[in-house]
């Protein structure tokens, strides 16, 4: 007589040592689950690697951010303070002078009776005044335009020709920048008298051509340089010389470089005292100097010396606020090749 099968029970069904696993049919052990840890939202769900990840990420974000918002301040507080001389000559200028004497030019701001253009009117009804900006107008212009032609001429005879020594005469213009200038004003001074060209202003034009052309050659050297070899061959294949290489290919890719240039020089030559002084007319002296002889032995005219020096910063200023783009453009691209 055969025994009834029996089938296991739950409680034999749910041990722990395996002798069930491979019968088909038998009942997987149950594992807990583990233990929920509540999120800092409230949320319930286990915080993982990727909610961990995204943690870390928006902290980081936060962190930068806070970083360049701290760091835009600081610019703005370093701007401010870099402009309050600035707006200090501007308020100056409007001043007479025993305003000036009695306080500082932060009370004119809640005063309306000491703003004045009485200034300005003196100062440009003067013809001595008038004539020196004419006359810095003379002189910065030409140096200007002398320095970036033959620059750009001879940066792209050292960038793109060959000729015999061209690395070392390269080298010799890039020691030039370190001379002094003022280790040439007596020498320069002396050959100009024998030339017959002190105190005049092609004299003085020249001064500031030579001393800029080293710079000059080695801004555009370097951006010249940059410039795809294979544009250079593919007009000569069409038949360009280099003149025209240069006019047409080079002069418009370096436009940038160019203009960088020209506001570098513009801004020296404009601000120039020291060259002005020595190797000017003092009859027809440019503003620099025309400003420094208001100078008296005991003290200063500065209800003259005030606009006369905003005055002098306009041009410059509004010259570079206009082409500050192509500035930032060639001094990052020209400096290092």
């Amino acid at each position: 007589m055969s025994t009834p099968h029996i089938p296991p029970s739950s409680a034999d069904s749910g041990r722990g040592d395996g002798s069930d696993a491979d019968t088909p049919g038998a009942l997987s052990p149950v594992r807990p689950e583990p233990p929920r840890h509540p999120r800092a939202d409230g949320s319930g769900r286990p915080a993982g690697p990727a909610g961990r990840g995204k943690e870390r990420s928006v902290a980081s974000r936060l962190a930068s951010a806070t970083a360049g918002g701290a760091a835009q301040v600081v610019l703005i507080l370093f701007g401010l303070l870099w402009l309050l001389p600035t707006a200090g000559l501007f308020v100056s200028s409007f001043r007479d002078a025993r305003d000036i004497s009695a306080g500082g030019w932060w009370t004119a701001l809640t005063d309306a009776s000491q703003w004045s253009v009485q200034n300005y009117s003196n100062l440009l009804g003067k013809s001595a005044f008038t004539d020196s900006i004419w006359t810095t107008v003379a002189i910065t212009l030409p140096s200007t335009v002398l320095v970036v032609v033959v620059g750009a001429m001879a940066a792209y005879a050292f960038a793109w020709l060959d000729f015999p020594g061209r690395d070392w005469w390269f080298l010799l213009v890039v020691a030039l920048l370190v001379v002094p200038i003022q280790v040439a004003l007596i020498p320069v001074a002396r050959l100009f008298n024998v030339l017959g060209i002190f105190e005049t202003i092609p004299g003085v034009v020249l001064f500031h051509a030579a001393f800029g052309l080293p710079f000059a050659i080695f801004l555009l050297r370097n951006f010249f340089a940059e410039i795809p070899r294979e544009l250079l061959e593919a007009a000569r294949l069409d038949g360009a010389g280099e003149v025209r290489l240069f006019t047409r290919v080079v002069l418009p890719l370096g436009g940038p470089a160019i203009a960088a240039l020209a506001i570098f020089q513009f801004m020296w030559v404009w601000n120039d005292l020291l060259v002005a002084l020595i190797f000017a007319s003092s009859s027809n002296p440019p503003m620099t100097v025309a400003l420094q002889q208001e100078m008296r032995q005991f003290g200063a005219n500065i209800d003259v010396l005030a606009p006369g020096a905003f005055i002098s910063m306009l041009v410059p200023l509004a010259i570079f606020f206009a082409f500050q783009r192509q500035f930032v453009a060639g001094v990052m691209a020209g400096s290092v090749k």
